[in-house]
């Protein structure tokens, strides 16, 4: 019975030690399976989270940002103590006393747990914020054992490798925080719109409240659970003594007030050149695979100033051409039924026209109209003229869903515009784009007008017809003759006739006034006496557009260009005849404040030299020569001229040393107009997107210039005009009143020309007389009747190439 018994000791005692062993085995392939793919503690040394490139006008303003997750990254030092203590207190009171994990926590978390698997719920944590960091950064976040276990291994390893400080400054610029905000002084600027320096108590305590979870304390949506929240957080500061009993009655005494979304870049007017800004960001290949996450700083070139003025002179342009088309109708309609108010904000006005209000018309007496506006809910009727307005064209009827804003006690019809346009301004010594608007609102379409619509540019694209001349025999005093002319290869075989706007002929006249009054007869003449393959060539060269046709058609602007690189074209008629690139990025720093792209690319040797009272280091001029100094001058001359006396007279209030040439294409479908002093060049486009005719009248004179105004009138409070700059070597000769600039031995060509002239030549005395005279014939509906001009005769009337007759 004995030996039976120690038998089975024995048996048992070999089962108990095969049982260990096997439990040690089981051990040890779930060790060596944990940490297999356990990563390396000592990565987190160098790791720099994703974060966002800011992006800031030539200010210092920011204007937007490009990322994948918003962030920016803060060292610890210049993370407020306020800041610090506020997530101590709400996530981990003992953090700076443990080694990674916090014992005495993790205990209650366990005995919870129990409860929580028993009914099916999620696991908590009790993590420090070690832990969350080692979860964040390097493993998932599922909620197995595994992943707590290897959360525990690796929070000891980072105790070990990185200071307490390390730790606190990755966790407080990795952990997301809601209003997609990744780390605290993203969150500082989305929920408050403020750096992190400029936070209150209650405010930090408010981001501390939310790494538990930032949609169930999201201050709009739950706005007394995130108070509550942020209150308890200001109690565990002021239990800790991180606050004391003072501060702690302040702050949990005030509102907690965010922003209704989430936004850094608090300046709104600049989306289309932020966008055009990050589109050329990522094509360059230094740094464009890592514009969402490099966390760079944009400098871009941008003017605040004059972009809200940009902004405003063509929302304001398009919605006077517009009015002047009428109203086209109620956008909707309602039978008052209850919650109509619900439905009518869904359709919201622009958001660049903040003061507009969804409302619906309650009764219509003649041109008396009462209306009620969806949000507020307040009653009021539309100004008389507005109601007349509307009812001239589609009479206003009751349950008619319109925009509305408030003036002097009444309301304003508004119409969101069908048309859009575009407006550049260019700097013309260096291409630096200072303001940039590509349609009447970003939010209803992102299509940047200014730099990917190709339109037609008319008479814009005389200048570059007349400076080839120029660069050739020819003088701003040489006569060309205006009067009929026809070319084989017209519509349908027949020839083609070109005519000018008011479909006279002047006979022969100087090449200043055919491009003051926008002759086409005479440009047509003048680029086929110097060929077309050299207009072509120099519009090439000058940065107008590649690959132009050399057809005659085209020099009076039937190629398609974008205003983008039409107004940087134009520089060169201001800085001297140079070609400048246009741009939008200045320069490029990464993370480490190391600059990795400038775009002005220019060496001056001896700029680092100390003062010797000496002539300043020599900085050379930006572009590349294209044309003669003397032609560049003689253009911006003869385009001053074009507001003095021209189609762009309505621009002469802006004063002297202001010019620009007016563009009309055929059948009213585009309307430019691209003007300039020394040191702005500005390129006004407005066109509807399916290239539908604008209206009858509605020429570069009649839609463009007046934005073109609107937009200098600001432009040149803080760049005001100056005297163009006279070239070195040219002559200047008085001709007709005017003083002209010749190239050397060209002004006697003058006097050659004038023997040979087949009419008398226009003297002083009544020069002024005939250009007011065809200014007003060439000026469109500000003389001209409103009905269309009668056709010629059958028997005088040559049929017109497309996309050329009445060209301006």
């Amino acid at each position: 019975m004995v030996k039976v018994a120690e038998r089975w000791f024995v048996i048992a005692g070999i089962g108990l030690l095969g049982a260990i062993a096997l439990a040690g085995l089981i051990v040890a392939v779930y060790a060596a399976w944990l940490f297999h793919d356990l990563p390396d503690a000592s990565e987190l040394a160098d790791y720099r989270p994703p974060t966002a490139t800011r992006v800031y006008a030539g200010d210092g303003t920011l204007i937007g940002e490009f990322s994948d997750e918003r962030r920016i990254y803060v060292p610890y030092e210049q993370i407020p103590a306020t800041v610090v203590k506020a997530f101590l207190a709400a996530e981990d009171r003992s953090f700076f006393q443990h080694g990674g994990i916090d014992v005495s926590g993790l205990g209650r978390a366990m005995f919870k747990n129990v409860f929580n698997v028993v009914t099916g719920r999620r696991l908590e944590g009790g993590s420090t914020i070690t832990q969350q960091v080692a979860k964040n950064v390097l493993l998932t976040n599922e909620s197995t054992i595994g992943r707590k276990l290897k959360e525990a291994i690796l929070s000891s390893r980072l105790e070990a490798t990185l200071s307490k400080e390390q730790i606190l400054e990755l966790y407080l610029n990795e952990i997301f925080l809601g209003y997609r905000s990744y780390g605290v002084a993203s969150a500082a600027f989305n929920y408050f719109g403020k750096s992190l320096g400029q936070l209150t108590p209650d405010e930090a305590a408010f981001l501390a409240a939310l790494p538990k979870g930032p949609n169930n304390y999201h201050p709009k949506r739950h706005p007394a659970a995130a108070k509550g929240r942020r209150d308890w957080v200001l109690g565990e500061m002021r239990q800790n003594d991180f606050l004391t009993q003072a501060e702690y009655t302040e702050a949990v005494a005030r509102p907690l007030t965010t922003q209704a979304a989430p936004r850094r870049a608090q300046y709104q007017d600049a989306d289309f050149f932020v966008e055009e800004a990050r589109r050329q960001a990522r094509a360059n290949p230094d740094f464009g695979d890592q514009l969402n996450a490099g966390g760079f700083y944009m400098r871009t070139t941008l003017d605040p100033e004059l972009q809200t003025a940009a902004r405003d002179a063509l929302m304001r342009g398009l919605e006077n051409y517009d009015r002047r088309h009428g109203w086209r109708g109620a956008w909707g309609t309602t039978d008052f039924a209850p919650g109509w108010q619900a439905v009518a904000l869904r359709e919201t006005a622009p958001p660049e026209r903040r003061d507009w209000r969804a409302a619906a018309v309650e009764s219509v007496s003649g041109n008396t109209v009462r209306i009620r506006t969806a949000r507020d809910d307040d009653t009021g009727t539309l100004i008389v003229a507005d109601a007349a307005w509307a009812n001239a064209n589609r009479p206003l009827k009751r349950g008619d869903l319109i925009f509305v804003q408030a003036s002097n006690g009444q309301y304003a019809l508004k119409q969101v515009p069908a048309v859009n346009g575009a407006l550049v301004a260019i700097e013309p010594q260096s291409g630096r784009v200072l303001a940039m608007v590509g349609g009447y609102s970003y939010a209803l379409s992102s299509f940047n007008r200014a730099t990917q619509a190709e339109r037609q540019p008319g008479s814009s694209f005389k200048p570059f017809v007349y400076a080839a001349g120029l660069e050739g025999d020819f003088t701003p005093a040489s006569i060309i003759v205006d009067g009929p002319i026809s070319f084989a290869g017209g519509a349908n075989g027949g020839r083609w006739t070109p005519e000018n706007y008011s479909r006279r002929y002047y006979g022969p006249s100087t090449l200043r006034r055919g491009l003051e009054l926008s002759r086409n007869v005479m440009t047509v003449r003048l680029a086929n006496s110097i060929g077309m393959d050299k207009v072509v060539d120099l519009a090439d060269r000058m940065g107008v557009a590649d690959n132009l046709p050399a057809n005659l058609s085209v020099s009076l602007g039937a190629g398609e260009v974008t205003p983008y690189h039409m107004t940087a074209a134009y520089s060169a008629f201001v800085n001297g005849g140079r070609r400048i690139d246009p741009y939008l990025i200045e320069y490029v720093q990464d993370r480490d404040g190391e600059t990795i792209y400038r775009a002005d690319q220019r060496r001056c040797r001896e700029c680092g030299r100390a003062f010797t009272g000496q002539a300043s280091p020599f900085l050379e001029s930006r572009g590349t020569q294209v044309i003669d100094p003397i032609t560049a001058y003689q253009i911006s001359s003869m385009l001053e001229g074009v507001v003095q006396r021209g189609t762009a007279a309505s621009a002469r209030g802006l004063g002297r040393w202001v010019g620009g040439k007016t563009g009309t294409t055929n059948e009213y479908r585009s309307a430019w107009f691209v003007g300039f002093t020394t040191d702005i060049v500005v390129g006004v486009f407005v066109g509807f997107d399916d290239n539908r005719p604008l209206g009858y009248g509605e020429t570069g004179t009649q839609a463009a210039v007046p934005v073109f105004i609107d937009f200098m009138e600001d432009a040149l409070k803080k760049r005001p005009a100056r005297p163009f700059v006279r070239p070195r070597g040219a002559i200047f000769r008085t001709v007709n009143g005017i003083e002209e600039a010749f190239r050397p031995g060209t002004e006697r060509r003058r006097e050659e020309q004038r023997e040979a002239a087949p009419a008398a030549p226009v003297g002083p005395q009544n020069y002024n007389d005939i250009i007011r005279r065809e200014r007003e014939e060439a000026a469109g509906i500000t003389s001209r009747p409103t009905t269309p001009p009668p056709a010629a005769p059958p028997a005088a009337r040559q049929e017109p190439a497309p996309d050329l007759d009445g060209l301006f």
